[in-house]
C-alpha cells in the first residue's frame, strides 16, 4: 500500500510503500545516486533502519526515533543520515566494520589514491553529512535481530564490497538487496575490497532468496513481481559479459597498457569526472583482465602491454 509522506520543512511529499511492519521511503528518482531508498522496520520492541540515505534527512520522527541502524554495507551514500542518530546502535558487516568506524579505514576500503582522499572527505562531509561511527559493532553471515514480532536476518552476499549483505525481514517476506540495485549501470565492484568473482557468485544466488518483496537501495526501488525481478537481474548480470566483450574489442584493435584501457573508459562516460573515476576504472578493468588471462584469452608482456592470447 502506497502513501505520500510530507516533509514538514520542505512540504515535499516522500513516496512511501508499506509491507506489514516494513516501510520503504523512496529517495529522489527511486533512489538514484546520490540518494537511496530508506527501509524502516518497526518491531514491537525495536525500530530498525537499513542504511541511511539522503532521503532519511527528510523523513522526520519515524526515522529519527530509530533504535538500531543495520548497514548492509558501508559507502558514503549509505551513511548520509547517521548524523541524525547519534544514540542509535550501529551494526555493520564484519568485513566492512572498520570502514564504518573511521575515515582512514573507509578511505582505504575505497582504494582511492591517497592524494585525493582529503578532497573526498570534504565532499562526503558536505554532500552526505558524513560522520564516522567508532561505536559500530560487526555482524556475521546469518546474524539475526529480533525486533519484537519481526526478525531480520543477514545474508552475506559480497562483491560490491567485501561485507555486502542482503537483509531479510522474514515475517514480512521483504528482502533488502542493497546495492545489488539492478540498474542500467550494472554491478559495481571498483573498490579495494570489491570482487568481480564474488559478485558473479552473488548474482547467481539472488533467485534463491525467499521473499515476496525485493527492495533495492538505488534505481529500481521495489519489486513485487518475481518474474520482473529475474528479468532485470539477468540484464544486470549481462553487463559483466558486455564489459568483457568491450575489453576484448579494445585489445583486438592492438596491444594496450592498463593506463590505455583506463583512458578508454569501460564504466563511465568520457565526460564524467569524479575524484574516484580513474581508480575505479583501473580496479574494474584489472579484474576482468585477470579473468581473461586465467582463461588464456589475454596475455601481458614484460612492458605491461596486454594483447589477445
Amino acid at each position: 500500500m502506497a502513501s505520500p509522506v510530507t516533509d514538514a520543512g520542505s512540504r515535499a511529499a516522500i513516496p512511501r510503500l508499506d509491507f506489514g511492519r516494513v516501510s520503504v521511503f523512496l529517495g529522489e528518482k527511486n533512489g538514484k545516486y546520490p540518494d537511496g531508498n530508506q527501509v524502516i522496520v518497526s518491531g514491537s520492541d525495536t525500530r530498525a533502519v537499513f542504511d541511511t540515505p539522503l532521503v532519511a534527512n527528510r523523513i522526520g520522527g519515524e526515522f529519527d526515533s530509530a533504535d538500531l541502524v543495520i548497514l548492509g554495507h558501508v559507502h558514503e551514500d549509505h551513511l548520509a543520515g547517521l548524523h541524525r542518530l547519534p544514540n542509535a546502535a550501529v551494526h555493520a558487516p564484519e568485513a566492512d566494520l572498520a570502514a564504518a568506524q573511521s575515515w582512514e579505514a573507509l578511505g582505504a576500503a575505497y582504494g582511492t589514491r591517497e592524494e585525493r582522499l582529503p578532497q573526498m572527505l570534504e565532499k562526503f562531509q558536505r554532500d552526505f553529512h558524513y560522520v564516522p561511527r567508532p561505536d559500530a559493532v560487526g555482524y556475521a553471515d546469518g546474524a539475526v535481530w529480533d525486533l519484537g514480532q519481526v526478525r531480520v536476518e543477514a545474508v552475506h552476499m559480497p562483491g560490491h564490497t567485501a561485507g555486502h549483505s542482503v537483509l531479510l525481514v522474514e515475517s514480512e517476506g521483504v528482502a533488502f538487496l542493497g546495492d545489488i540495485d539492478l540498474g542500467g549501470f550494472g554491478p559495481y565492484y571498483g573498490d579495494a575490497t570489491s570482487s568481480l568473482a564474488d559478485f558473479r557468485r552473488t548474482l547467481a544466488r539472488v533467485p534463491e532468496i525467499a521473499a515476496r518483496v525485493w527492495v533495492t537501495f538505488h534505481h529500481r526501488a521495489v519489486y513485487t513481481d518475481r518474474e520482473r525481478l529475474l528479468t532485470d537481474l539477468a540484464a544486470y548480470a549481462a553487463k559483466l559479459d558486455e564489459r568483457e566483450k568491450r575489453l576484448v574489442e579494445l585489445l583486438a584493435a592492438g596491444p594496450k597498457t592498463l593506463a590505455d584501457l583506463v583512458a578508454c573508459r569501460l564504466l563511465y562516460p568520457a565526460d564524467y569526472q569524479e575524484l574516484w573515476v580513474e581508480d575505479v576504472e583501473e580496479r574494474t578493468i584489472s579484474q576482468h583482465l585477470a579473468e581473461l588471462a586465467a582463461d588464456g584469452r589475454v596475455r601481458v608482456d614484460e612492458a605491461g602491454f596486454y594483447r589477445l592470447g
